[in-house]
């Protein structure tokens, strides 16, 4: 028999209903598969086991009355997704003692209504704040394609436990590219949905204008059937987008041709591995024979996206996480003198230095004197990098280009320098900046075995044609069919 994890949605489904194997089983071969590996990847901070096991022998008995191709399907949730009486840290040690929280976010509301098991919550760097998962307060998430090297991030515990098969998808959330950028190091299918679709209430913010939550999986087709599961507008959330939902599953067949790319030549420039590059171009010309056609477009202001992206999400974040003091959310620290002693005792133990670093950096750009110059300043260059957008798209249905300049790099090879790390960012911020959904899926292999990610952008709210291009794509190459073998140092 097949390893489970080979199979699609549809398959599993229809495997389920064919009485060939049972939920228990599907269970069963997600904690087994976390005994074999989890010690190498690390990508996991939190199991649910003894519940995960009750509620699939419940649904063994309802098989016939489901009605969702996510009915019984073991899920890992990332660990800043607020989960009802399972522990939810955004791994730091400030949320070390969030043991029962007492609500469940929406999006995992829609799942369990859906019926999925949640099997754990994942790895991340803290608070969202990263692009390797080395952020963590607790461990270190390794790649599953080479176990020396990071797995991106933020979403990196997101992104390694699919690709190590440990769980048959997963949630991540996006704010800088902290889905699409993990999804490229490890091989895998991210989404970062258009801004406004899936709800936020229940994601612990980071920068509330830029955070979105969305689905990590192996192939484009189950990606489309888990964003149909948690889209929608929520009351609960203010900036929740009240627009009609799409079948995204329908038209994903239906093809390119005629389809029109837009290529940035920013995306393609100085700092984009020549590995990359060959990789996306290989991936144009797939496109062509499909029947597409593409031209090199240009988003002048995409430049600025690192620096405008990092003054306005630390802003965000530092009015965000003023709440976590010590009284009102957090662990609070011992032996302080008084109140003041002890908010900044409380904030000093309980935040990692990567989260420090930004409070300090937002709460300076929102400054009394510094407001208007860089503040101000930086909302004013986002709307000009969201009318580049517009403007591409005037003309084009899609832009095309790399998710990551170069595959995944050491761990600790970047952990020193922040400015490089930031970096690593630079052609999926944009993205967030202007609001737009994107994708990222493989596209090749580097010289050491690193799996390349390939980004498609689309307008808002037109994720239909992103998972027709996507899928398209996926089904004449044979890059997703690809697996890690379990190596490198553990």
């Amino acid at each position: 028999m097949k390893n489970l994890f080979e199979y699609s949605l549809k398959e599993l489904q229809e495997k389920l209903h064919n009485k060939e194997i049972t939920i228990s089983d599907l269970v069963d071969a997600s904690y087994n598969r976390i005994n074999e590996v989890e010690d190498q990847v690390k990508a996991f901070l939190t199991l649910d086991e003894e519940n995960a096991r009750k509620q699939a022998k419940e649904l063994d008995g309802k098989l016939s009355a489901a009605e969702s191709l996510l009915f019984g399907m073991p899920i890992g949730i990332k660990d800043n997704i607020v989960t009802k009486g399972l522990r939810t840290t955004c791994a730091s040690q400030f949320l070390s003692n969030f043991n029962d929280p007492l609500y469940d976010a929406t999006v995992v509301q829609k799942l369990q209504e859906k019926n999925t098991v949640t099997i754990g919550k994942l790895n991340m760097d803290e608070f969202a704040m990263g692009s390797s998962t080395e952020n963590s307060s607790y461990q270190n998430t390794r790649n599953p394609w080479n176990l020396d090297y990071v797995p991106g991030g933020s979403s990196g515990g997101s992104a390694a436990a699919v690709a190590a098969e440990e769980v048959f998808f997963s949630l991540g959330s996006d704010t800088g590219g902290s889905i699409r950028q993990p999804a490229a190091y490890c091989g895998v299918v991210g989404l970062k949905p258009t801004y406004g679709l899936v709800s936020r209430f229940g994601l612990v913010a980071f920068a509330s204008s830029l955070d979105q939550i969305g689905p990590i999986t192996r192939s484009v087709e189950d990606n489309a059937h888990l964003l149909q599961a948690i889209v929608g507008h929520d009351k609960m959330d203010s900036t929740s987008a009240n627009v009609e939902i799409p079948d995204y599953s329908e038209s994903l067949k239906d093809g390119v041709k005629g389809l029109r790319i837009g290529v940035p030549k920013e995306y393609l420039g100085e700092g984009v591995s020549e590995e990359v590059k060959a990789s996306v171009k290989e991936a144009l010309k797939k496109f062509e024979e499909l029947g597409a056609t593409w031209e090199e477009v240009s988003l002048p202001h995409s430049k600025y996206g690192i620096a405008t992206y990092y003054l306005l999400a630390s802003s965000e974040a530092s009015a965000n996480l003023a709440r976590f003091d010590g009284v009102r959310y957090g662990v609070r620290a011992e032996n302080s003198d008084n109140m003041i002693d002890m908010f900044k005792n409380s904030r000093a133990q309980g935040f990692g230095e990567e989260v420090k670093r930004r409070i300090m950096l937002g709460t300076f750009a929102l400054s009394s004197g510094y407001y208007d110059a860089y503040y101000k300043k930086a909302q004013k260059v986002r709307t000009l990098i969201k009318q580049d957008f517009e403007k591409v798209f005037e003309d084009y249905d899609l832009i095309v280009g790399p998710t990551t300049p170069t595959p995944a790099f050491k761990i600790g090879e970047e952990t020193d320098d922040p400015l490089t790390m930031y970096a690593n960012d630079i052609l999926t911020i944009p993205v967030n900046l202007a609001g737009v959904p994107g994708i990222s899926l493989p596209c090749g292999l580097s010289s050491n075995g690193l799996p390349i990610g390939l980004q498609i952008i689309g307008k808002h709210f037109d994720e239909p044609t992103i998972y027709k291009a996507a899928y398209a794509y996926e089904q004449a190459t044979d890059h997703h069919k690809k697996r890690p073998q379990l190596g490198g140092a553990k």
